[in-house]
């Protein structure tokens, strides 16, 4: 399973996020007891949250910049490794190449460092 981490972590902060919401709907609505306080808080959580789940599960802004695979040759050594390649980044985006270039580990690096060299910002670290 591929974990896209940037994604998580908006989501593990969207979490936490609705603690405030349910607590103080179940302090509000306390009065029409505890189970219909939490349901109400539900509600309003998931009329809330709804969009912001929305926008982490399908944004193209929060698509992973790397693409990993395994057994590749390495386009600039020739080894054959574990393959990794920049996808996209600031003003850098390769989404749509014909024929993506995968490198080793080390050679990746390099790479790396060259397109931060160049002025390229990379949002990700490889790995």
């Amino acid at each position: 399973m591929k974990i896209n981490f940037k994604r998580y972590a908006l989501y593990l902060l969207r979490w936490q996020l609705s603690t405030p919401i349910l607590a103080g709907c179940v302090v509000y609505f306390n009065r029409y007891g505890d189970l219909w306080a939490t349901v109400i808080g539900n509600f309003f959580g998931g009329l809330t949250f709804f969009w912001i789940d929305r926008f982490i599960f399908q944004s193209e802004s929060l698509d992973a910049s790397w693409q990993v695979r395994e057994k590749v040759m390495c386009s600039d050594c020739g080894k054959i490794a574990r393959g990794y390649r920049l996808v996209k980044s600031k003003n850098y985006d390769k989404r749509h190449d014909e024929h993506p270039k995968f490198r080793c580990e080390s050679c990746s690096e390099k790479k790396a460092q060259s397109l931060k060299e160049q002025g390229y910002i990379l949002e990700e670290s490889l790995c």
